[in-house]
C-alpha cells in the first residue's frame, strides 16, 4: 500500500515536471504568434479571379526601405516563402500581357521606381534561389506615400470599373500600386 502511494506520488511529480518543462521550452522557442503570419487577398478584376498568398512582416521600429529591404535587390515581397499571385484568366499588368496561372511575386525596390516581377517558380523560399531566367513579366511602377502607416505589410486588390483593378502592396508609410486589366 505504501509502495503504490509512493509510485502514484512519483508519477504525479513527473507529470508536473514534464508540463513545466514543456512550458519553458515553448516559451523559449517563441511558440506564440508567428513573427510574420500568413495572410491573403482575393477578389475579382472583371471576370478574373485574383488570389495572393503572402507572409505579413511587421515594422517593429526598424527602418524598412533601403535597410531591412535593400534598394536594388530582389525582394520576396513579404516574408518566409515567396509571395504568390494567381490569375484565373489572362490579364494585362501595367499594359503588358500575362497568361493565367500562379506566379511568385517579387519586387525590386528603389527610392523612385519599383520593378514588379512575375516569376514562373511559384513555390520557393524567399528569394534565395530566385532565377531571373524564370521571369515571365517585369513592369515598372512608382511608389507613393501611403495614406496610413501600416505596421504590417498588406496587399489589397481593388476593382476599378468593369474590367480593371489595382493591386497595392503597402507597408510602413509606402504604397506600391500596379494596374491589372482583364483580357
Amino acid at each position: 500500500m505504501i509502495n503504490s502511494a509512493i509510485t502514484s506520488s512519483i508519477k504525479t511529480s513527473m507529470i508536473a515536471c514534464m508540463l513545466l518543462l514543456y512550458s519553458f521550452v515553448s516559451l523559449a522557442q517563441g511558440n506564440g504568434a508567428p513573427a510574420s503570419p500568413p495572410a491573403s487577398a482575393s477578389g475579382k478584376i472583371g471576370t478574373t479571379d485574383v488570389s495572393i498568398k503572402y507572409s505579413s512582416p511587421a515594422v517593429k521600429g526598424r527602418k524598412i526601405w533601403g535597410e531591412l529591404v535593400p534598394y536594388g535587390q530582389v525582394w520576396r515581397t513579404g516574408a518566409n516563402e515567396a509571395t504568390t499571385i494567381t490569375f484565373s484568366k489572362d490579364v494585362t499588368v501595367e499594359g503588358q500581357p500575362l497568361k493565367a496561372g500562379t506566379y511568385a511575386l517579387f519586387t525590386i525596390p528603389t527610392e523612385n521606381e519599383w520593378t514588379v516581377v512575375f516569376n514562373n517558380t511559384a513555390k520557393q523560399w524567399g528569394a534565395f534561389k530566385y532565377d531571373q531566367a524564370q521571369d515571365v513579366l517585369r513592369v515598372k511602377v512608382k511608389p507613393v506615400a501611403s495614406k496610413e502607416n501600416n505596421e504590417r505589410m498588406k496587399i489589397a486588390i481593388k476593382p476599378q470599373g468593369k474590367s480593371a483593378g489595382v493591386i497595392t502592396v503597402s507597408w510602413e508609410k509606402l504604397a506600391v500600386p500596379f494596374t491589372v486589366k482583364a483580357s
